[in-house]
């Protein structure tokens, strides 16, 4: 199967630099490029690092064929000079990067981009893109994961997105810590758990609620989730264990006071007999609705507006600055410490740097990294000489949140605002 190209997920911008610097004879001089985020989010205490699984496949299928030069000559976007190079391209550098899954901080260099100048400086936007949105989903999803303190979570946020982000989202949303999806394309692309029974359309279409739920254990069984708040809720649970009996698998509440409610259909559940019935809410989730439902008997949340949308914070401001730089195309030629100096906060910091993490602080620093740090560095190879070496089962990215969420303070998981839960702590050689 062809796999399309994503070399136009990028921006005219960068092509006409990777001309004129061909122009000038600049353009292959090894370059050190860095993604990090000067900030965090108002009031978050951590990041979390996503979609480095989704770069490492963009990375290795940036390439020009000949719709995507055929388009970039009609548009008169560069030369037939630069043409002629990108119709070779592929990226033959080296990647580095924070394992997907673990969170990060301002200033942690979360991926480290090392080639020639025009092989890395097409990647930006495409990385960058990735991962501002990714990165932002699962931090939404760990704090709503944190919230919900082991009970289920369900993404269903495909309708609230773009159809494309939305698969990403799951992708994400799965990383994060939530447990399924109700986007089907996302369980075909990356296996996470698909679920889903019945909206309100279905309870509306029959003459009665009883047919409708009847009609629906028959077609789906007992161990159903059958929506109870299409009319009158009590009535509609009474009927719902009448229909399905006392092994009915769940029972999802869609508005109203879901503390409330929640209280009160479980007691009448578990008055009916179908104590193992689960209760599902939904209706506008965000992480403080679920924090507000931790006394509530609620066995699963399904979350989706406030999810796809990094509840309140869509992107993460993540940043690719060149931060290193030979003065020649030569390969012996030494790299040099290069950074922007600018008004407003938006400076950057020079030097090629290693990262790693104390239970205090996150360390951020250039030159050698000190024998006490040695076993706790944050970068790992992802793509060596052009081959991506990293590849791993989304599991493992989950896996690795929920083991770095562990490991952070305990006021990482307070929704009160607050400044990051780690300082970053800056060293130089």
């Amino acid at each position: 199967m062809d796999v399309p190209s994503t070399a136009l997920f990028t921006d005219h911008y960068e092509l006409t630099m990777l001309q004129a610097a061909l122009r000038g004879g600049t353009a292959e001089r090894r370059s050190v490029f860095e993604v990090f985020t000067r900030r965090l989010p108002e009031g978050r205490r951590y990041g979390v690092v996503a979609g480095t699984g989704r770069v490492l496949d963009a990375v290795e299928n940036f390439r020009f064929d000949a719709d995507v030069l055929d388009f970039l000559r009609e548009r008169g976007v560069v030369d037939e000079a630069t043409l002629a190079w990108l119709a070779d391209y592929r990226f033959g550098g080296d990647i580095w990067g924070y394992p997907e899954g673990e969170v990060y901080f301002p200033g942690s260099p979360v991926l480290r981009v090392e080639g020639t100048f025009a092989e890395c400086v097409l990647l930006e936007t495409v990385v960058l893109s990735i991962l501002n949105h990714d990165s932002a989903i699962a931090a939404a999803a760990s704090r709503m994961a944190a919230a919900a303190g082991g009970r289920g979570l369900i993404e269903m946020g495909a309708r609230r997105t773009h159809e494309l982000g939305a698969v990403a989202a799951s992708r994400a949303a799965y990383v994060g810590g939530f447990d399924s999806t109700s986007c089907l394309a996302a369980g075909f692309r990356y296996g996470i758990p698909t679920v889903g029974t019945s909206a309100h359309a279905f309870i509306l279409l029959h003459d009665s609620e009883r047919d409708a739920f009847r009609v629906q254990v028959e077609a789906l069984g007992r161990g159903t989730t059958l929506l109870v708040d299409t009319y009158d809720v009590a009535e509609a649970v009474r009927t719902a264990v009448e229909v399905a009996g006392p092994g009915l698998g769940a029972v999802r509440i869609d508005s109203g006071d879901l503390l409330l409610v929640a209280h009160r259909v479980r007691q009448q559940l578990d008055a009916l007999g179908a104590r193992d019935t689960r209760i599902v809410v939904t209706s506008d989730l965000d992480e403080y609705a679920i924090a507000s439902l931790a006394a509530a008997p609620v066995d699963a949340y399904g979350v989706g507006t406030q999810l796809v949308t990094g509840s309140g914070h869509p992107t993460c401001s993540m940043v690719y600055k060149l931060v290193a730089r030979a003065d020649s195309a030569e390969p012996s030629a030494p790299l040099r410490p290069v950074a922007k100096k600018s008004l407003g906060g938006k400076a950057s910091s020079g030097g090629r740097k290693w990262a790693a993490r104390r239970d205090d602080a996150e360390v951020v620093g250039t030159g050698p990294v000190p024998p006490s740090l040695a076993d706790r560095q944050l970068l790992v190879p992802l793509v060596k000489a052009g081959e991506v070496v990293a590849r791993e089962p989304l599991e493992a990215a989950r896996s690795r949140h929920a083991a770095a969420r562990a490991a952070l303070p305990l006021s990482a998981v307070q929704l009160s605002r607050g400044e990051p839960v780690l300082p970053t702590e800056y060293v130089t050689s």
